[in-house]
């Protein structure tokens, strides 16, 4: 590997590590936290949202935003929607929701993280010159963290494109105490070193690559730093620089292999092969499946060579042979285990998900014949955006046939509303002909007259009860049999006790009048009320006679549609997912066999090797005869 190629490498690694965690595509705008909520349904779409549960999410999102459901948010919903459309690498969809919110005028803040996680999404995807566009539209309203991030981001676009001195200025720009400074020193010393500020990139990665590390990640990074520094030592002939570098890389961390293998060939460059054999044995001991393994494994005969050890080095030599031999036939055996299916589906079973989406990670790795041959094919982007297309693939498969299997509930549901309707249609119909509502208004209009009338007139006795009234037919009863008593004595007795009777009860109606008419006209209130639902209901009969059957058949129409619809989608996502078995299957045999190449390339190398080892010993004696006679 050259030194400018494990330069740019190292750069995209940290660029990596740095985004190991990204945010969600789009939570929430900035301040949602702190607002309330207002929709409901929309505060449904955001917890299925913050539950992982993304399909659930966006499909719940959709649905309710069709019904018009989702106001007062509808801004932060299409903007939710969008990052939902990202996290599934629909880049293209999201882009134009963006677009349509930023020429409806969204805020700004809104508008720049909108576009700044669409640049995000496309730069993973590949699609640089799009990430770039898209970057360029990113105002100065983004958050400061969002804002370093977006640094990085735009560095890595002129790194791939060879802009190395704008990238390095770029980065100059981030703050070095901020949780990302540290990545960006790492991509500024890079980018300084390829843009031809060699010293300066030297001395940001050497402080870089001496500075204490508090945890794995920052230890990870700092060995990064140093395996760029020695390896572009190197390139530079400063053998002694790349050694002092080289050491600082830790033995047990993910970059001992290479670091192992370049101290080796500063050693060797410093004519110490004895030394070189140092790294390069303790090397060889390792993982075969690495570059850095196979390559120590004919470094290490080379060093015999150069110590004047030519038995060991041509044994060295056919070992080493051996070994690629050996190497290249497991490669075999897990190329034949991928093209079974083995890897993918194991991957699946190992690592289940709720749901598709961008944050679903490997973790666990199935039982292969050679699982050290993944490392390489796990780690390749390609692979990994790949694979996610096919496990979604399967994702929408399942799903298919779940909404199939539940048309076929809702299918049912129908055919018991139908029988429901059909069944309480004549008992509705018969409560609704007892029920005269012409007769019963004429009733409340005749009430509601009189009740005018004693309101009018301000007449007590209107609204006397029936106790009352019976009292006042008892009074008038007294005063008519009156006629018969004889004794006027008893007779004037009587109709004065009759007056007195009948004066407390005229008092009585006339002080409890006003409440009597205030409860009479409130009752007329209550019986219009009555009377207009009545009435509504008896319409709602009458149109649900007409509407219902008609809403039966275009729930049965759509219930047949969306059927057709699925049933021509299903074997187009099966087509579709196994087109993408067989692509990430490909990918993955495809990096298995340029590591089969390179073996090839080892031995081939060995074995040319070994032949001048024979042919140095085979010609040695010759010259020892020919020189004879003239001794």
């Amino acid at each position: 590997m050259s030194v400018q190629s494990l330069l740019a490498a190292a750069a995209l690694l940290a660029c990596t590590a740095a985004g190991a965690a990204p945010p969600k595509p789009w939570p929430v705008p900035a301040n949602e936290a702190a607002r309330p909520i207002e929709a409901p349904h929309y505060g449904d779409a955001l917890f299925q949202f913050f539950q992982d549960r993304y399909f659930t999410s966006i499909t719940t999102l959709m649905a309710s935003q069709h019904f018009g459901r989702v106001a007062p948010h509808d801004d932060e919903a299409e903007l939710l929607r969008g990052g939902m459309l990202l996290s599934y690498g629909l880049h293209q969809e999201a882009g134009e929701i963006f677009s349509g919110l930023l020429d409806k005028g969204t805020a700004a803040p809104v508008r720049d993280r909108a576009w700044f996680y669409l640049a995000k999404i496309r730069y993973q995807r590949g699609l640089l010159a799009e990430a770039e566009d898209a970057v360029a539209r990113v105002g100065r309203d983004l958050p400061r963290a969002l804002e370093e991030d977006r640094l990085l981001l735009q560095s890595n676009l002129l790194m791939a494109r060879g802009d190395y001195a704008g990238a390095a200025a770029l980065l100059e720009n981030v703050d070095k105490q901020s949780p990302i400074g540290q990545y960006a020193r790492f991509n500024l010393g890079v980018a300084q070193i390829k843009s031809g500020e060699e010293d300066k990139g030297v001395k940001l990665l050497e402080a870089l690559g001496r500075a204490p590390a508090p945890d794995e990640e920052m230890r990870a990074l700092r060995d990064k730093a140093n395996l760029a520094l020695g390896f572009a030592a190197l390139q530079g002939g400063k053998p002694d620089e790349a050694r002092n570098a080289l050491q600082r890389v830790r033995l047990q961390g993910m970059q001992s292999n290479k670091a192992l293998l370049g101290f080796g060939w500063a050693a060797a460059e410093l004519k110490e092969p004895r030394l070189a054999l140092v790294p390069w044995l303790e090397l060889a001991g390792r993982d075969p499946s690495d570059a850095a393994v196979l390559e120590a494994r004919i470094a290490i005969p080379y060093a015999y060579a150069e110590l004047g050890a030519f038995g060991e080095a041509t044994e060295q030599y056919n070992s080493a042979i051996a070994a690629y031999d050996g190497e290249a036939l497991r490669l075999d055996e897990s190329v034949a285990a991928l093209r079974s299916g083995t890897l993918l589906e194991g991957l699946i079973e190992r690592n289940p998900g709720e749901e598709m989406g961008w944050f679903w990670s490997i973790r666990e790795l199935p039982q292969m014949p050679h699982a050290s041959h993944l490392t390489q094919v796990l780690a390749g982007h390609e692979f990994q955006e790949a694979f996610k297309n096919w496990r979604d693939l399967r994702f929408l498969d399942r799903n298919l046939k779940d909404w199939d299997d539940k048309l076929g509930v809702f299918g049912d549901m129908l055919d018991n509303r139908r029988r429901a309707y059909a069944e309480r249609l004549p008992a509705v119909q018969a409560q609704a002909r007892t029920v005269n509502l012409q007769a019963l208004q004429q009733r409340r209009d005749a009430v509601a007259g009189e009740v005018e009338r004693a309101v009018r007139e301000q007449d007590p006795q209107a609204f006397a009860n029936a106790r009352d009234r019976e009292l006042l037919g008892v009074i008038e009863g007294v005063q008519q049999g009156l006629k018969d008593v004889s004794d006027a004595a008893e007779a004037e007795r009587i109709r004065e006790r009759a007056r007195l009777v009948s004066g407390a009860l005229t008092w009585r109606l006339a002080q409890e009048y006003p409440a009597r008419s205030w409860e009479a006209t409130k009752d007329m209130k209550i019986i219009d009320a009555e009377l207009a639902l009545a009435r509504e209901r008896e319409a709602a009969v009458a149109r649900a006679q007409v509407e219902e059957p008609a809403r039966h058949e275009a729930f049965a129409k759509r219930i047949a549609e969306l059927g057709a619809r699925i049933k021509a989608l299903m074997p187009r996502v099966a087509a579709l997912s196994e087109d993408e078995r067989r692509e990430v299957q490909e990918i993955a045999v495809a990096e298995l066999g340029r590591q089969k190449e390179r073996l090839a390339t080892y031995s081939q190398q060995a074995r040319f090797a070994v032949a001048q080892m024979y042919d140095r010993a085979t010609s040695a004696p010759q010259k020892k005869d020919d020189d004879a006679p003239a001794q």
